[in-house]
């Protein structure tokens, strides 16, 4: 369905754009909301369905690369023929004095995932089980298991949060790694700060605790804590890993980083797979020098969050609070249904997440855009 724009609207929208222009001439920039949406956003009535798919899936920022990120990207391209070993120490650095730790305790991967993959590597080369949530992200858990480990996965609890005594009761003599998504993934719950750190002592003394806080940015709840601190402080055997695909919103350049013990980071890094690209390490030395837009998706964020899980408490539906960039949410239908319905409205969302077929994964989009979604969940579950 074409949308329906007024003269009015178009020129709001259009200085906008304009300004926009120089750096990234297309409609749905931090700088303006896609103009088939311009309707909803001035608050003129029902939203009319836009003309593209809008991306509720994939826990994606909606806002793509900063100003800056995006002016290193377009320079970068001239660069295209060096590797990247150059920037490497510039990059460890960068990340190291604005987490307060020291380069050596530094692993920069091609994504988190690359990190997540070689600690699930780490385990089965040394012939061991993996102890993990049920469910969370399944990068680390699916790799080491293609790899020949005993996957031991531990049901979240009647709360859906991660359950550490039970994590603890699963621990096996040949267990060699316990992974911890902190906020968990697709359940967007934390970990309390205090419980989480005596779980992670304890266990390391043995094998590697794994704590993945690919979301760490988005997080506003005092009950929340790193486990960057145990690693500053030299302990061994914790891998924290941190990402610029989410706040920074570079997922397609894969650029991901790993914290651990010098000893455990030099393993590590003997095992990578290659090297990040050139792009992808111009965009992330800037946009991690650019706090303006990571405070601007911030409050992005929490607006889309505040509408669509304001809908949902008004509404009665549960849905677990956020502490990320999605919510998950129980609609009651099966999530097989629950996709192909709102494709027909060209938003697609959350894929399963067994055992529970009843809930959706919800990835934040731009602010009128989950007005949209709220506009279509009250169409067709009321």
């Amino acid at each position: 369905m074409k949308s329906r724009i007024s003269r009015r609207n178009f020129l709001l929208g259009s200085s906008a754009v304009v300004a926009a222009g120089a750096i990234r001439g297309i409609p749905g920039t931090p700088f303006s909301p896609p103009l088939n949406m311009m309707k909803g956003a001035f608050g003129q009535g029902t939203i009319d369905m836009p003309d593209t798919m809008i991306r509720m899936n994939s826990n994606e920022n909606p806002w793509g690369p900063s100003r800056a990120a995006l002016r290193a990207i377009n320079a970068a391209v001239e660069e295209a023929n060096l590797y990247t070993y150059f920037l490497s120490d510039e990059m460890s650095e960068l990340i190291g004095s604005q987490q307060n730790i020291a380069p050596e305790h530094i692993s920069v991967g091609a994504g988190s995932s690359e990190i997540l993959k070689l600690g699930g590597l780490l385990a089965s080369m040394n012939e061991g089980s993996i102890v993990v949530p049920d469910p969370t992200f399944e990068d680390l858990p699916r790799y080491a298991g293609a790899n020949g480990s005993e996957v031991i996965r531990v049901p979240v609890n009647d709360n859906l949060e991660t359950d550490l005594a039970a994590m603890s009761s699963a621990v096996k003599r040949d267990t060699k790694l316990i992974y911890i998504c902190n906020p968990n993934n697709p359940i967007p719950s934390i970990v309390e700060k205090n419980a989480l750190r005596d779980f992670v002592l304890e266990m390391s003394r043995d094998r590697m605790v794994f704590v993945d806080e690919a979301y760490h940015e988005f997080v506003d709840d005092p009950e929340y804590g790193t486990m960057m601190g145990l690693v500053r402080d030299g302990h061994q055997n914790i891998i924290v890993a941190r990402t610029a695909s989410k706040i920074h919103g570079l997922a397609g350049l894969r650029v991901g980083f790993g914290f651990s013990h010098p000893d455990l980071a030099a393993e590590i890094n003997r095992r990578m797979t290659g090297t990040v690209n050139i792009i992808g390490m111009r965009a992330a030395l800037a946009s991690y020098r650019d706090m303006e837009h990571s405070n601007f998706v911030l409050r992005k964020n929490k607006e889309a969050l505040d509408i669509t899980q304001g809908y949902f408490r008004e509404a009665g539906i549960r849905h677990i609070n956020s502490a990320a960039n999605f919510t998950f949410v129980e609609t009651g239908h099966d999530i097989d249904d629950v996709q192909a319905r709102f494709m027909e409205h060209n938003i697609r969302v959350g894929r399963p997440f067994p055992p529970y077929r009843n809930w959706m994964r919800l990835s934040m989009a731009k602010p009128n855009e989950m007005r949209y979604f709220v506009q279509t969940y009250r169409k067709l579950y009321g």
